[in-house]
């Protein structure tokens, strides 16, 4: 089979990216030929050197950049096929399966998905809709709302607020009476807690706003919960799911359970302090809420038309014991510390089989939808 790595991306999390794909590209069975693709911070696309990949394989300590080198561009085709989608220097690239392993916008939000769709060719992954609306914390709030999930109570801000400053203030106010202090502000559309800080007080709340804007044009002020980080792993097809297709059911992996060392769980304890945070796997939690857990992160998976794969988060209160559905990420991490892979290994999934089973979702997927009609 024809694999296609994408990584990079005009995204804040572009380097979390690099490092997710290396992890991918060294435990892809040998059997399969597999085509490097880096999308640079500015969005162009380039061909890598298969020299990138086989001093990736054979050296564990081998990083990935983006080597923009100007005739190895890369060109999409629109109804290309599996044949003829990516074009660069007079000849197409063959793909039976693309992965894009990139996090963010541009990357997470559906933009890259629909290219997929429009070219007609197999990605790992959720779909246009799904992507782009799990990528708005506020859009997946009200979804989860309506499906009577429990989500953590907050206030949504945006740009069009802060340009009326009544309205704004009224915002900001409602949110303190409402919520209490400490509050979590966080840009709507960003990951990796891009942009995201905690406010203990009114002046604080108006630096993390700030900071937040500088990431979104929509902010989320959410109530801080005193509470434990738990996450849960799925796979399947929330749409066509089928005994027919076992790659395309439903499975929970986990949950396991983050003990951050920092403030809470930011940027740095996920990416740059080796101890920024304690994984335990499995988390430490009794049966039944292991099962309720698993089942509701099924749950928030259909409740956004998911497919593919997704890391599901919650917050257990430590004072109530309630659970909270936190965030969904349709493409998580997959460095060699990220919790996804890691919750998949502890249920007997490891890499190169977790890797096999999304790349035949993903050609069950398409086949699934290239099977509909599109004209009478």
């Amino acid at each position: 089979m024809n694999i296609v790595l994408m990584y990079g991306g005009r995204s804040g999390e572009h380097e979390v990216s690099l490092v997710s794909c290396a992890a991918v590209a060294r435990n892809i069975s040998p059997r399969h030929t597999v085509t490097l693709i880096s999308v640079s911070k500015d969005g162009k696309w380039y061909l890598e050197d298969e020299k990138v990949l086989q001093e990736l394989r054979a050296d564990k300590d081998a990083k990935l950049a983006v080597h923009a080198v100007e005739k190895q561009r890369v060109s999409l085709v629109p109804g290309g096929g599996r044949e003829k989608t990516f074009f660069v220097d007079n000849y197409y690239i063959p793909c039976d399966v693309v992965f894009p392993v990139m996090h963010g916008t541009y990357s997470e939000d559906g933009t890259i998905q629909g290219m997929f769709e429009m070219a007609g060719i197999p990605y790992v992954g959720c779909g246009v809709l799904s992507s782009a609306a799990t990528m708005d914390k506020v859009t997946t709030k009200i979804l989860w709302e309506h499906a009577g999930l429990p989500v953590v109570p907050s206030v949504c801000i945006t740009r069009a607020d802060v340009n009326d400053s009544s309205k704004y203030d009224a915002l900001v106010e409602r949110a303190i009476q409402e919520l209490g202090f400490p509050l979590f502000v966080k840009p709507c559309a960003a990951g990796s807690s891009d942009g995201a800080s905690k406010a203990g007080n009114a002046k604080e709340l108006s630096v993390a706003l700030m900071e937040a804007f500088q990431w979104d044009n929509k902010v989320l002020v959410e109530k801080a919960i005193d509470a434990r980080e738990v996450e849960c792993s799925v796979t399947g097809n929330s749409i066509t799911c089928s005994p027919d297709e076992p790659e395309t059911m439903l499975s929970a992996y986990g949950p396991g359970e983050i003990v951050p060392r920092h403030a809470f769980y930011d940027y740095d304890a996920k990416y740059n302090d080796p101890d920024g945070a304690e994984l335990k796997i499995p988390a430490e939690l009794d049966a039944d809420k292991i099962a309720y857990i698993r089942e509701t992160a099924k749950k928030a998976y259909r409740t956004v038309d998911a497919s593919g794969l997704a890391r599901v988060d919650f917050f257990i209160d430590r004072t109530t014991g309630a659970i909270y559905l936190n965030e969904i990420n349709t493409i998580p991490g997959f460095t060699s510390i990220s919790m996804f892979p890691k919750l998949c290994a502890s249920e007997g999934m490891q890499f190169q089989e977790l890797l096999e089973l999304l790349f035949a979702e993903a050609k069950a997927r398409f086949s699934a939808r290239d099977r509909l009609r599109t004209s009478r």
